[in-house]
């Protein structure tokens, strides 16, 4: 076994919470409720005033310390940190290399993996999932059943949700919302509201940004040389001639970033 406890416990939220000192060298720990919220095996480790209670586990090599808090049926594990004030719940899991710290609230069903970093005031929650080397911070909410992951940044007082992906080098900040079905991708930046429009066209979805206009899964540059055109070869021409009024109204509705 590697650790045991110390004696000492205190109630927080109505739950007494106990300390655990580990076996080897005697190093204090932080706060449990009950064994099978910290791993007997592994190198997982609950430091300082950290409290891990309820029917939370963390496991493997994952650290928890400084105010952080796991509970619900929250999972930490891999190689994995939470620390700060950061809190996950219910029942969010934290894995990989993930970082979720500040005053961060990881919870409902959300997964945070990869390499992923979740921040500051930040909130990811419902289904969504950030992951490889997607980070999210300041006051940025992610939530539905959003994806975001690639080396994207989502911050500010951005929003991301619905069925929305931001992926690739994407910068999503300010007061932007994504939402619906949009996708934001390559190297595009959105930095309020008004910078993106998303249509539902069954079969297809159009996602309009300061950079590009995706139709489907094709995309063209707004003011590069490869602009969507009628005599573009596969069924999404046809779209294009069909919306093609629709689509010239509302680029003038979407004004180009400055510097793009």
């Amino acid at each position: 076994m590697k650790y045991k406890f110390t004696g000492l416990t205190k109630i927080a939220a109505g739950i007494t919470l106990r300390q655990i000192i580990r076996k080897a060298d005697k190093k204090i720990g932080g706060w449990i409720e009950k064994e099978t919220n910290l791993a007997q095996n592994g190198d997982a480790w609950v430091y300082g005033d950290a409290r891990v209670y309820g029917d939370a586990r963390v496991y493997g090599d994952a650290q928890v310390y400084g105010n952080a808090q796991v509970y619900g049926n929250a999972r930490v594990y891999g190689t994995a940190w939470i620390f700060g004030n950061a809190q996950v719940y219910s029942n969010a899991q934290v894995y990989v290399n993930a970082q979720v710290y500040g005053n961060a609230r990881v919870y409902g069903t959300a997964w945070i993996f990869g390499d992923a970093w979740v921040y500051g005031d930040a909130r990811v929650y419902g289904d969504a999932r950030v992951y490889s080397n997607a980070q999210v911070y300041g006051a940025a909410w992610v939530y539905g059943n959003t994806w975001v992951y690639g080396d994207v940044r989502v911050y500010g007082d951005a929003q991301v949700y619905g069925n929305a992906q931001v992926y690739g080098n994407a910068r999503v900040y300010g007061t932007a919302w994504i939402f619906g079905n949009a996708q934001v991708y390559g190297n595009a930046q959105v930095l309020q509201s008004i910078d993106i429009i998303n249509i539902i066209i069954r079969p297809y979805s159009i996602t309009i940004t300061p950079q590009n206009i995706v139709i489907g899964c094709q995309m063209r540059s707004r003011f590069g040389k490869e602009q969507w055109k009628v005599t573009d070869k596969g069924v999404t021409a046809n779209l294009i001639k069909q919306y093609k009024p629709f689509l010239s109204l509302l680029k003038k509705q979407v004004p180009r970033s400055k510097g793009k």
